[in-house]
């Protein structure tokens, strides 16, 4: 059951089934934590500017400006505008996908047993693509909107014939990470399996996640300065806001 404490550090906290989605406005000087309820979960996500979505997620400028092929602490995740969206202020994990895709229709039902609505219910099985298209729909948007995602907890690598491998243990029960929001966000998530996942029977792994206070960014400020790209994307932000951007 979803849990509101307004005046603490968790301000709200709720549980999302595996195979499920959600969407929600993340404010600035907010933190989302994500927690791995009992290992193993992925967790797709996007990103909109909600006063502008035509301002979205840049997965290729993310990782170019960073030089790096995964996500972790330290990263900053940016729109395709220069500005940054949010940083990752904490990980327990240490990689996140980024390059992976999502989980389409097709894909599914040349992987797994597919249950229906009708005649499972909530039971049924859902793809990253068709939960990302519901949640898109509820803001305007469609597929034409949708963007290379995140992967949160889910790690691909290559082999030496350059093929992508995923890694089924990437995350274990208990594991999070933070992300605080540099701007407000509009956030679109689903606990869908990794396309790449080739487990037996369509994995239904479940979620936690929580709203939290975040702690105004410093100097000293590690995903500021991690890169100077970084440093050059929080005043893109500063900019934005100082021109009555939220």
């Amino acid at each position: 059951m979803a849990e509101i404490f307004p005046d603490k550090e968790i301000m709200f906290e709720d549980e999302i089934r595996g195979g499920a989605h959600w969407s929600m406005l993340m404010r600035k000087g907010t933190t989302l934590r994500l927690i791995d309820k009992d290992g193993g979960v992925n967790v797709g996500m996007l990103f909109y500017n909600p006063t502008d979505k035509l301002e979205r997620y840049n997965a290729p400028d993310t990782l170019k400006c960073q030089h790096t092929f995964k996500l972790t602490k330290g990263h900053c995740l940016y729109s395709d505008m220069g500005r940054i969206f949010c940083s990752i202020i904490d990980d327990s994990v240490g990689w996140h996908d980024t390059v992976g895709g999502n989980l389409t229709d097709t894909n599914m039902k040349k992987k797994w047993d597919v249950k229906s609505y009708q005649e499972n219910r909530n039971d049924w099985t859902l793809s990253g693509e068709h939960s990302f298209l519901v949640e898109l729909a509820k803001h305007g948007l469609s597929k034409r909107d949708m963007t290379a995602n995140i992967n949160w907890f889910s790690r691909v690598f290559t082999d030496d014939e350059g093929s992508l491998n995923f890694e089924l243990s990437n995350s274990k029960a208990g594991d999070y990470v933070d992300i605080r929001f540099e701007m407000d966000t509009l956030v679109i998530f689903h606990t869908c399996p990794h396309p790449l996942n080739n487990a037996v029977d369509y994995p239904k792994k479940d979620l936690t996640y929580q709203i939290r206070k975040a702690e105004s960014v410093k100097d000293d400020d590690l995903c500021m300065n991690s890169r100077t790209e970084n440093q050059r994307g929080f005043q893109n932000n500063a900019i934005y806001h100082l021109q009555g951007g939220k």
